[in-house]
């Protein structure tokens, strides 16, 4: 069996999972995020360990349901963007720098201006944003350079993580392919750095490891987690390429939706070749297999809007399904934008002074309503990403948004296909399968597809939403021009 975790932005989990595809119970625990003034988000590193060894000790405890069979590797993946930083012995130099930091917003603005943006997404196939590796390093360099000086090596959360638990200075491609990274060789683009301005902090860069790289636990993180000192672990991809593979993503063309935290669409390719975007947004990233390709619009706001909502209306999610039932499709005539990240929107187009809106209020309007004119307002911005990236064949989904039953019907309808859903921890499931291919005994992706279930696409429905996402777009455009002035 593997160990599998999944460290999230505020909550990891873990959770043991067999080569017939049976999983344990996930086991969580939350760490802290400081949201702090001037749009700063961070996290301790140390905490974060922490979560970890907390939740693999809880899923160890489990090892009865699947026979008791040993663990055969210890498999991380968790959150990707922002900058943790680290001395040579894996200590924190200073808060870690989360992907929902907004404090480079500027040099962001200032990239756009000069060009830097544009020219680096025609390099590399990268889209920034303020909590991107590349704005955050710039911003250190120009305010805090004290603190770079410090630091050793400037990674992710997995390979933070990873350092702590192994020794190894090392990071996944996945993550190494934001921002820096020729994803066809697998190698840092010095032209990248130095349109970033960013060539003298190379060194704190370590090269990706070679797909199959296996680390081993140190004796005194191996005794905290209640593993055998010496066990391998794999590390990586991050949480969206894992889920994709996690969900059984695997040939060109299809897609994979996260209703998650953040909303984030990816179709699989078999080039190198970015989304062909009007804005220079998005991911273009390398993977664990050889000839497969990530095209990835990772939006900024997912469940999380929801929740504010859900929250501004005292009502717990457990409510969502009957509220949306309550109101018909189109809201009663409510729309929104779904904007509503400190930081912005990141894809497919960035620009961080976005913001969310609900239009169409009367007094007849009632919770439900404004519910799903939110709802709706995220599909369209699925189906808008979609269509950015070129997806051609099935679309999967998960993440918590994907178990609301009358939700997945709501993007069903928007995008106009079945989805395939699938309901467990993906996430876990894609670094488990990376991590017996790096074992040498990959397991056979159709056990693992066996798991999803149709939501199916309603023709009235798919009608009806066609409507929707024609006038969001066209409402979408215009706010974008709003929010070029201010």
């Amino acid at each position: 069996m593997i160990v599998g975790v999944d460290i999230g932005t505020s909550v990891t989990k873990a959770q043991l999972i067999a080569r017939d595809g049976r999983t344990t119970p996930a086991h969580e625990a939350r760490s802290t995020v400081y949201t702090l003034p001037g749009h700063r988000v961070e996290q301790d590193l140390d905490d974060v360990v922490g979560t970890v060894e907390t939740v693999v000790r809880a899923a160890l405890a489990d090892a009865a349901q699947l026979g008791d069979e040993p663990a055969e590797a210890l498999a991380l993946t968790g959150q990707g963007d922002g900058l943790w930083l680290r001395d040579a012995t894996g200590a924190p130099v200073g808060r870690a720098l989360s992907w929902m930091d907004g404090r480079a917003a500027d040099r962001l603005d200032r990239w756009t201006a000069d060009g830097t943006l544009h020219a680096l997404h025609q390099r590399t196939g990268v889209g920034l944003f303020p909590g991107s590796a590349a704005p955050l390093l710039a911003h250190l360099a120009e305010h805090e350079p004290e603190r770079l000086a410090a630091a050793h090596v400037a990674g992710y959360c997995v390979d933070a993580v990873v350092q702590r638990l192994t020794g190894a200075v090392t990071v996944d491609v996945s993550d190494a392919s934001q921002p820096f990274l020729d994803v066809a060789t697998r190698t840092y683009d010095e032209t990248a750095l130095e349109l970033c301005g960013l060539s003298a902090h190379r060194r704190l860069l370590p090269d990706p490891a070679p797909p199959g790289t296996l680390h081993r636990l140190l004796p005194d993180a191996a005794r905290r987690l209640g593993l055998p000192a010496g066990l391998p672990v794999s590390a990586g991809p991050f949480d969206i390429p894992a889920c994709a593979f996690g969900s059984g993503v695997a040939e060109p063309g299809e897609g994979n939706l996260i209703i998650g935290t953040t909303l984030a669409a990816q179709v699989l390719d078999t080039e190198p070749r970015p989304a062909m975007a009007e804005d220079p947004a998005g991911m273009l990233l390398a993977t664990p297999y050889e000839n497969r390709y990530l095209r990835v619009m990772p939006a900024m706001i997912g469940t999380a809007g929801l929740d504010w909502l859900l929250k501004l209306l005292d009502v717990k999610i457990e409510a969502l399904d009957a509220l949306l039932v309550q109101s018909p499709p189109g809201a009663a005539g409510v729309t929104a934008l779904p904007f509503l990240s400190a930081s912005g929107e990141r894809a497919p187009f960035v620009d961080p002074r976005a913001r969310g809106r609900l239009d169409g209020l009367s007094p007849l309007a009632g919770r439900a309503d404004l519910v799903r004119a939110l709802c709706e307002a995220v599909a369209y911005s699925a189906r808008h990403c979609m269509e950015t990236l070129g997806v051609t064949r099935t679309v999967t989904a998960c993440g918590g948004g994907a178990r609301s039953g009358e939700w997945a019907r709501i993007f069903a309808g928007v995008l106009g296909g079945d989805l395939e859903v699938c309901d467990d921890a993906v996430g876990i499931r894609g670094a488990a399968h990376v991590a017996w291919r790096s074992l040498g005994t990959p397991v056979d992706p159709g056990a693992w597809r066996a798991r999803l279930r149709t939501v199916t696409a309603e023709r009235e429905l798919i009608d009806h939403y066609a409507e929707g996402y024609a006038a969001y777009r066209h409402a979408l455009d215009i706010a974008r021009e709003g929010w070029s002035t201010r």
